[in-house]
Order: structure tokens, then sequence, then C-alpha cells
């Protein structure tokens, strides 16, 4: 069960994060998980969710490791508002995608030609047969529920796969890393080091990729 870097642009400029970057208000806004967390404010979350392409040079990667084919089922837990679906649809013509989402906003404002794909749910408690697909992503989308949340979608990402999947998680190896990370993050709920995520696969028994998203892979910096 190896960590693996798909290579997501997460950009190359450092981002300075003063002490009390977002405050308790920003937070609760981004908690919502409306518009103002997708399409407002930069400090209470994306400041503008648009679809840009960056998918299209991750999904060769992805297809070679978890030999995707037109024939593959995928599903995308915390699909947002399905750019890599609907990228991955394009690359693969005929492959089968769901996506979740455990709010509705953006499913509302997903993109036309995937929106008929995606429904909302739990993480938790995901819609889908035992062993329905042949890859299950959740990028940037666990870190929001609280530990017992996390350990019950990862057990359901191994339960809905086949054994191909790939989760990202909010982590850290130092305090600084820790401080910096929180002080980022708008919805961050269970951040835990990375020797201590290890415990958590083991006990949920997930046995798929993961990828831990840090301070360091985010470019945080106190300047």
């Amino acid at each position: 069960m190896p960590e693996f870097d798909i290579g997501y642009p997460h950009g190359d400029v450092t981002r300075v994060v003063p002490v009390g970057f977002r405050t308790i208000q920003n937070r609760m806004v981004a908690f919502e998980l409306g518009r103002e967390y997708y399409d407002g404010a930069r400090e209470n979350g994306y400041g503008g969710y648009r679809y840009d392409g960056r998918w299209k040079a991750i999904i060769p990667l992805l297809v070679n490791r978890y030999h995707l084919t037109s024939s593959s089922s995928v599903l995308e837990v915390g699909c947002k508002k399905g750019f890599f679906l609907h990228d991955l649809k394009e690359a693969l013509p005929g492959i089968s995608v769901r996506g979740v989402e455990n709010h509705p906003y953006p499913l509302e404002t997903a993109m036309e030609t995937i929106k008929g794909d995606l429904v909302q749910a739990p993480y938790e408690k995901l819609p889908f047969s035992n062993h329905s697909f042949d890859f299950v992503l959740a990028f940037a989308s666990l870190y929001m529920l609280n530990l017992r949340g996390v350990m019950d979608a990862l057990r359901e990402i191994q339960r809905v796969g086949k054994g191909n999947s790939y989760v990202t998680l909010g982590a850290y190896r130092t305090q600084e890393e820790r401080e910096l990370f929180l002080d980022w993050t708008v919805l961050g709920t269970t951040v835990l080091h990375v020797d201590e995520w290890h415990e958590v696969f083991k006990v949920c028994g997930y046995t798929g990729d993961y990828g831990f998203t840090t301070a360091r892979t985010l470019h945080l910096s106190r300047g």
C-alpha cells in the first residue's frame, strides 16, 4: 500500500500563511458548503471553482497505473462539479463513471456533460453494491469528516471497489507543518501525523494507494 504522487498541480507559488489567516467566521461560512465556499471570496474557500482542464495531464498516469479502459467503471467520492470525470470520459469514451457528493451546491452547478452521472450521498454510506468499481478516487474530500467519518468512508471505498483506489488525506510530519496546514484549511477536520494515518489504514482494512496533502505539498510558508 504505497504512498503515491499523482502529480496534481497545486502550483509552485509559495502561499504565505499568517497566524490566524482563516478565522472561525471563514470556517463557518465554508462549512455551509454552498456558493460562498466554491465561488465566493478566497478566504472562504476556493475563490471560484472553475474548469481549467488540469486533470487532462494527470489522467494518462491514472489510466496506466490502474489499467483503465473504455470498459472500466470508475467512482469519484467527493466529485465536486465533475471536472475529473468529465475529462476521464473524454479520454476514454464509453467508460462508466459515477460521482458522489455529500452536499448539493456542486451537483447543481456541475458540468452538463457529467451531471447525470452524479448523485448526492454520504461518503460514509455509498449507494453502490460491493465491488462495483474498477477504480475509486477520493481527492481532497475526506478531510472534512471527523475521524469516525473518515474511517467509515475508507471502509466504504474498500467495499465498493475491486482493489484499485486512491485517496488524499490531510497530514503532517512536524508540528510546524501541522500548524501551517490548520491555519490554511477551512474544512480540514481530521489532520493526522503520517504515522497515525498508517494506523488508521490498518484498522480500516484500507489497501489502496494514498497521497498526503501537507503544508509542503501546498507550498505553505510563514513568510
